[in-house]
């Protein structure tokens, strides 16, 4: 059996997923007391990974913040047991898109051909904006962290990489 043979084999059965939206205007409405707030990105994220056989473990909505940002991926990792963390938003080059600059301190590892893999799959679809696409993944305290753009679009084409491969992942992040 070749290596990656074995790692899949030795993957957990139950991979368990939180999903995070990174969202200022999105956040500012459930502040403002409304209860009914779109989430099209997380909800597929949370849709796709359920399909895929994954648990999910929770799904929040909170603000283009460094600490909170920073606060809510941590928490999932050490109280909710989240083996992969997927967020979505902040990923672009606005002022406001920091979710890169509060996680990428954190990563233990990062795996840089995620965000080389998912332009490329991104260009194909969409062409020259590509290239502003700073989706980036890597590891904490042997977890995944993915960092995904705020366009459901662009989260279905991560996940269909992502999902497929993610105990094969996990089983590796925790080696």
């Amino acid at each position: 059996m070749k290596p990656h043979e074995q790692h899949r084999h030795a993957a957990p059965k139950e991979v368990k997923v939180a999903v995070v939206t990174v969202s200022t205007s999105k956040y500012r409405e459930t502040q403002e007391g409304k209860t009914q707030v779109s989430d099209l990105s997380g909800d597929t994220i949370r849709r796709l990974a359920e399909q895929a056989g994954y648990t999910i473990v929770s799904q929040e909505l909170i603000d283009d913040d460094v600490g909170m940002i920073r606060l809510t991926v941590l928490k999932n990792i050490y109280e909710a047991g989240a083996d992969a963390v997927i967020l979505t938003g902040g990923t672009g080059i606005t002022g406001r898109d920091v979710t890169i600059e509060a996680l990428r301190p954190l990563f233990e590892k990062e795996l840089d051909g995620f965000g080389d893999v998912f332009r490329n799959l991104s260009y194909q679809q969409v062409g020259a904006p590509a290239h502003l696409s700073r989706a980036a993944a890597g590891v904490i305290n042997h977890r995944l962290v993915y960092c995904l753009p705020g366009s459901p679009n662009a989260v279905e084409t991560a996940l269909n990489m992502i999902l497929p491969e993610l105990p094969h992942a996990v089983h590796m992040a925790k080696s």
